[in-house]
């Protein structure tokens, strides 16, 4: 008697904790000429973003008279609800800094980014500090069906910085992209 007061004051107690209702669990089949079970099946996924599309920039025999821009666009897809994301940025040069080298000659460069694709400006990125509140279009994550590309990429070099350059001498660096989901 004592046991089975023992059994039904747990099996109260965890109705207790658990709200009173039933766990989804997994029903057995009984003997017979057919037999029946069922299971609760149930699937979640992280925040993912993913960013493609991307390709180099090369400025070959730029005029130093006229200021150096590339636009690209890119697709940036992002899982979460509201499709939202961040993209932060970061140059080779020290402490990240926006720089193209060549030894001990540098030159700066501008990153910009626009949440939309096909523009030639956008928001100025400073490096290490996320541009955050951006939204994507992209239905999958390589942007291989819906829109092509979701947001443009702009590099720009000044006229000025240009000119500062030595003739004849490549300068390079690498710029990395990061992007969050929000």
């Amino acid at each position: 008697m004592k046991t089975l007061f023992r059994g039904a004051a747990a099996t109260a107690a965890i109705m207790a904790l658990t709200g009173g209702a039933a766990a989804n669990a997994a029903t057995q089949g009984t003997q017979g000429a057919t037999s029946t079970g069922s299971v609760a099946v149930s699937v979640s996924v992280p925040n993912r973003v993913q960013l493609s599309g991307l390709t180099d920039v090369a400025f070959t025999n730029q005029d130093p008279s006229v200021a150096a821009a590339n636009a690209q666009n890119v697709c940036v897809w992002s899982n979460t609800g509201t499709r939202g994301y961040n993209v932060n940025a970061s140059g080779s040069g020290t402490g990240g800094a926006f720089t193209l080298a060549n030894a001990s000659l540098t030159v700066p460069y501008a990153v910009e980014w626009a949440g939309s694709s096909g523009l030639t400006s956008g928001t100025a990125l400073t490096s290490g500090t996320a541009l955050t509140g951006l939204t994507s279009t992209a239905t999958n994550a390589t942007c291989s069906a819906g829109p092509a590309s979701t947001a443009s990429l702009i590099v720009k070099i000044a006229a000025a910085d240009l000119q500062s350059m030595q003739a004849a001498t490549s300068y390079t660096g690498t710029l990395t992209l990061v992007v969050a989901p929000e």
